[in-house]
């Protein structure tokens, strides 16, 4: 049996750059199965576990598939699942005490409470049985450990804590999705409440309008003040450990990082040397141990699947079966309203809504909290949803709208109908139902189909743009929402590919702008990757790997040719020559790139800085890079000349050129930019800060260095130290599905002692990648290790 983190190493060549594809030794001779017995399974099992971590599941019913990948995933992510379980229950204020408390009120007041089986279902003809196989699954390996807790992995012991059963309403939490702009929309709303619509306009990129920032007369701005999101904010936040709750309870959060960011790419047969069509797609969000990724291998009468999803979720989100493969990127679509209601003076629990007082629907529920008696607490509802704040002094109620609380809004589970998709028209179909998030799914099949679909519910604004608080007497309402399939789609265009990276890829002659967003990514990955794949070709697989990973700048493109021409001096002097004969590529070991980054950021601050009104400086924390480059461009509508934009550029390039001497010493020559003064990696593990350092060795991973930002289709993010990115990647040649590619670090497992715990980490962080095989030929030749697992009593 080979140990996992022996890996060889082939090298390819694209264009000027190298890349290794990670390719771990092969077993000569397939290891004998392991049998285990597992009650609540109705037939054997087989599970191959490949020297990367997957598992690869053949099961002989639907029921059996989706028990094991409960079991196993459970197995592989346990204290992950506690996390998750507790966080969408609303029951961390039993474990952590009173602290948490408001997490749990916003937990159960967002709760979904509608029709569980109309829900199930929603998301796959056989949901119900699909989501409740998967349950009992997880729930069969929580029993086993907590019968033997000698195989709880070490974040219980330390927390004194064992797992707790699920129910299938776990599956169906939003708490973790990317739900919507509510924040967004206060913060909007507080900005044009301080210094006015044009002001706002100004400073925020709106597009491809710009949309109507009207405070309507009703909603008073001194209002706006008030902690009003503080539930919603509490239900989505990440669960924080201090000294006190050791040996208590508590974990890392499950919610992303406020980044967004993903790329995705279908490329036809013609334009691809092996003339097969070709996907590829790499999800952005939060870095961090263990992954919130997870990959898998599902196989039964009518499954054959791989790729990854969310670990607690069944199915698989981005991957591929014997059909087609498909990925996702985010696609702006405003799922969320704050809705503003008079309330009545003599009874606070009523809301004037189209002439008329109205009782707010009231849910009276207790929740456990640690060292005291339960705490009772009203949970209040308009007809627009749930109500976060009262304002007693004004006399003023606030609910938050979410079309995610409609049947089929739980993120990603509507990938089941996915899964089993055989041709484009049966990938729509299933697109149809996928309601949250909002995303651009890209397909490509062994017929030579590529096609795109934005997904994801969409509530169709007449009269207002959903960017700014609204009165919720009647006037503001949604108009239902828009069918999926009426949202922009194409097959096959006459470019040979499609590609999306969360900027405005909607055609300029589309017409439901009503149910569109105004808020996008700044257009650099995307028009990087449009740049490549618009060459002539045909594109090999190693090329598709470097642009996945690829550093070049765009940004960097348009900069740093303003820096030539202007009179610096001193130190930035030589810093402007290291950037004269620059390929704009943020690689780690270029000095170049760590000048410019730290000019970008600084110019990034520096705008916010001397642009930003003061008065919207509490609500707007950023500028917009594209917004930046516009006044850049054109300096009279900023900056009123040239001279004082270049004067501008200047100080921000010195300040830049003398924080790097000061941070990294004199030496230029040590500027290399991913070192771990700069830009590098290092997850540390939610309980770091309360075990030893040398348990610390084992649990947290890095420093390790990274080239690109957030900017480059090689996505690490704006900060130094990497928090958001791809840690999973898939690169798909359709039809020859053994040559598919992928990554997912840190690992497969979240236990440390697990030898997949971090076995992907090193070649992650060095761009490589790991083969992912799907004939049962192939798994078998990459197999770790085999486990029958077989009915065991209940």
């Amino acid at each position: 049996m080979n140990p996992p983190r022996k890996y060889s190493r082939r090298l390819f060549i694209a264009g000027a750059h190298a890349f290794v594809l990670l390719a771990f030794v092969q077993c000569k001779q397939s290891p004998e199965p392991m049998e285990k017995a597992v009650s609540g399974l109705e037939s054997s099992v087989e599970v191959v576990r490949d020297s990367f971590g997957l598992n690869h599941i053949y099961a002989q019913s639907e029921h059996d598939l989706f028990f094991a990948q409960g079991y196993l995933a459970a197995r592989d992510r346990l204290f992950q699942f506690e996390i998750w379980r507790r966080q969408a229950t609303g029951t961390v204020a039993e474990i952590l005490g009173e602290k948490e408390l408001k997490r749990d009120i916003g937990t159960r007041l967002f709760k979904y409470r509608g029709d569980l089986r109309e829900e199930f279902d929603y998301y796959h003809e056989n949901g119900y049985e699909i989501i409740t196989a998967y349950t009992d699954g997880v729930n069969a390996y929580i029993q086993e450990v907590r019968e033997h807790p000698d195989l709880l992995p070490f974040e219980f012991g330390v927390l004194g804590i064992l797992p707790e059963l699920w129910t299938p309403e776990v599956v169906i939490s939003r708490h973790q999705g990317l739900l919507g702009n509510i924040e967004d929309e206060l913060a909007i709303g507080r900005a044009v409440a301080a210094i006015g619509e044009e002001a706002v306009r100004e400073v925020l990129w709106f597009h491809p309008k710009s949309p109507d920032l009207t405070l309507h007369g009703k909603i008073d701005s001194d209002a706006l003040e008030a902690d009003i999101l503080e539930l919603y904010n509490a239900y989505r936040q990440s669960v924080k450990f201090e000294e006190a709750d050791l040996a208590v309870y508590n974990g890392p959060s499950l919610a992303d990082s406020l980044s967004l960011g993903s790329n995705n790419w279908v490329v036809e047969a013609s334009r691809m040397a092996n003339g097969l069509p070709f996907m590829a797609n790499d999800p952005h969000r939060r870095i961090a141990v263990p992954s919130l990724r997870y990959m898998a291998h599902l196989v039964a009468p009518g499954w054959d699947v791989i790729g990854g999803g969310e670990p607690e979720i069944p199915g698989i989100s981005i991957g591929h079966n014997q059909h087609g493969a498909w990925g996702l990127t985010v696609y702006s679509t405003d799922g969320e309203d704050l809705m503003v209601y008079k309330t009545n003076p003599e009874a606070p629990d009523e809301y004037f809504y189209q002439g008329q007082w109205v009782a707010m629907e009231v849910i009276e529920e207790e929740i456990p909290v640690k060292g005291k008696d339960p705490v009772p607490v009203s949970l209040k509802y308009s007809r627009h949803g749930p109500v976060v704040y009262q304002d007693s002094v004004r006399n003023l109620a606030y609910a938050v709208r979410c079309a995610w609380m409609e049947p089929g809004g739980s993120p990603y589970l509507a990938s089941l109908r996915m899964d089993q998709a055989r041709t484009w028209e049966e990938f729509r179909d299933a697109c149809s139902y996928s309601h949250i998030p909002g995303e651009n799914m890209i397909w490509a099949d062994t017929s030579g189909v590529i096609g795109w679909q934005a997904v994801g519910i969409a509530p169709i604004r007449r009269n207002y743009s959903g960017l700014v608080p609204v009165p919720g007497d009647g006037r503001f309402e949604w108009e239902g929402y828009l069918p999926i399939p009426q949202k922009p789609h194409i097959e096959n265009p006459a470019s040979g590919y499609i590609a999306t990276a969360n900027q405005n890829v909607t055609p300029e002659d589309y017409t439901h702008w009503d149910a569109i967003g105004f808020e996008w990514s700044d257009p650099f990955r995307g028009d990087r990757i449009e740049e490549v794949l618009e060459g002539e070709g045909p594109f090999s697989m190693e090329e598709m790997m470097a642009l996945q990973v690829d550093v070049t700048s765009l940004p960097a493109r348009e900069l740093t040719p303003y820096l030539m021409d202007l009179e610096v001096a001193g130190q930035a002097v030589a810093a402007r020559d290291v950037l004269k004969t620059w390929d704009y590529r943020l690689e780690p070991n270029s000095v170049a790139a760590a000048i410019y980054v730290n000019f970008e950021n600084t110019l990034r601050r520096s705008a916010w800085e001397a642009f930003m009104p003061e008065k919207a400086k509490p609500y707007l924390s950023s500028i917009q890079l594209e917004r930046i480059l516009q006044w850049i461009r054109e300096p009279g509508s900023r900056f009123g000349s040239v001279a004082a934009r270049d004067a501008f550029l200047v100080d921000c390039f010195q300040r830049s050129v003398a924080d790097l001497s000061q941070r990294l010493g004199a030496d230029m020559g040590s500027w290399q930019y991913g070192q771990e003064n700069l830009k590098h990696t290092f997850m540390e593990h939610p309980l770091s800060s309360l075990i030893s350092q040398e348990e610390r060795t084992k649990t947290d991973l890095g420093p390790l260095p990274r080239g690109g930002n957030g900017y480059t289709p090689g996505s690490t993010g704006n900060n130094y130290q990497q928090t958001s990115g791809a840690s999973f990647r898939m690169l798909v040649p359709v039809g020859d599905w053994d040559r598919t590619l992928g990554t997912n670090s840190p690992g497969q497992s979240g236990d440390p002692e697990s030898p997949f715990y971090d076995n992907l980490f090193e070649p992650w962080a060095e761009d490589q990648y790991f083969p992912m095989p799907y004939s049962r030929d192939s798994v078998l030749k990459y197999a770790y290790e085999k486990e029958l697992l077989i009915p065991g009593n209940l």
